[in-house]
């Protein structure tokens, strides 16, 4: 048995046509209006992005803009050396205050190494070593590594005085100025507790292999050294970055093109071919004849 349908009117098909037309210009419209949105929060999402970008930028070359003239912290010096005479003790500070902007540039910069203000240690008195060094270098924490122990030793026996000049050479690939915060830390510590110099000197390299660190984290480091708290305020206003760009242009303008570089007795050393520890202790048995 079949059943016949009868067949839809005029009307009823055309009725039924423009419903299915609606429904499609519906369709249609809600599907534009989804597009325009996913369109709208692209734009919205770029615009936010470029934001974040310049706000970081912005920051960024805020954290590179160091003032010209600061103060010197204690054990400082006109090259922008830090003179450390024990492992507890710092030199006498010989200068107040740096002025990035008296410093003469050369015309041109020296082939070889130059550097200014050496201390050379007279018979009966310590052997000076200077050390350029960027804590960021990997060179330099490989040396540290190698031989932290040796320098505190010859500094404990008063066998020697050690001058750090610590720079920023590496900020250029740094996303953070990390040598150049580094340096100030050290500088920080340096002023607020020069017992804690060595001991952070010995953390900040040794850290290295864990890459870059904040601030939070030097000032974490400084106290655990021996700082005292007050030295976070240091770290995180940058006190003494005018010291360590100071102490950057110095070495730059008087040739010293990489870090480590070591002058034991105002010799600077080739430590392709120098022995360091050799070297040292040759000349602190020639100071004590």
């Amino acid at each position: 048995m079949s059943t016949n349908n009868p067949r839809p009117s005029k009307a009823e098909r055309t009725a039924s046509a423009r419903e299915k037309a609606s429904q499609m210009r519906a369709a249609q419209e809600s599907a534009a209006k989804r597009k325009s949105l996913f369109v709208k929060l692209g734009v919205l999402g770029a615009v936010i992005l470029v934001i974040a970008l310049v706000v970081t930028l912005i920051v960024q070359n805020n954290n590179t803009k160091v003032a010209d003239s600061g103060a010197v912290p204690a054990g400082g010096n006109a090259a922008g050396g830090i003179v450390v005479t024990s492992p507890t003790t710092l030199g006498e500070r010989t200068v107040e205050n740096i002025d990035v902007t008296a410093l003469e540039v050369p015309a041109q910069l020296p082939a070889t190494p130059e550097p200014r203000d050496l201390t050379v240690g007279k018979k009966g008195e310590p052997v000076n070593i200077t050390m350029y060094a960027d804590v960021n270098c990997v060179h330099c924490a490989d040396f540290e590594a190698t031989y932290g122990p040796q320098l505190n030793e010859w500094l404990a026996s008063g066998d020697v005085s050690i001058e750090y000049r610590t720079v920023g050479y590496l900020d250029g690939g740094s996303p953070t100025n990390f040598s150049s915060r580094g340096a100030n830390a050290l500088a920080c510590v340096a002023n607020d507790n020069p017992a804690a110099y060595m001991p952070f000197v010995t953390s900040i390299w040794g850290h290295y292999e864990q890459g870059e660190m904040k601030n939070a984290q030097l000032s974490e480091m400084a106290i655990a050294a021996g700082a005292s708290k007050k030295v976070t305020e240091c770290i995180d206003e940058g006190t003494f970055r005018p010291f360590v760009q100071y102490t950057t242009d110095v070495a730059k303008y008087d040739g010293v093109s990489g870090t480590p570089t070591l002058v034991v007795q105002g010799k600077v050393l080739d430590l392709a071919k120098d022995d360091f520890p050799t070297v040292v202790n040759a000349a602190i048995e020639a100071n004590k004849k």
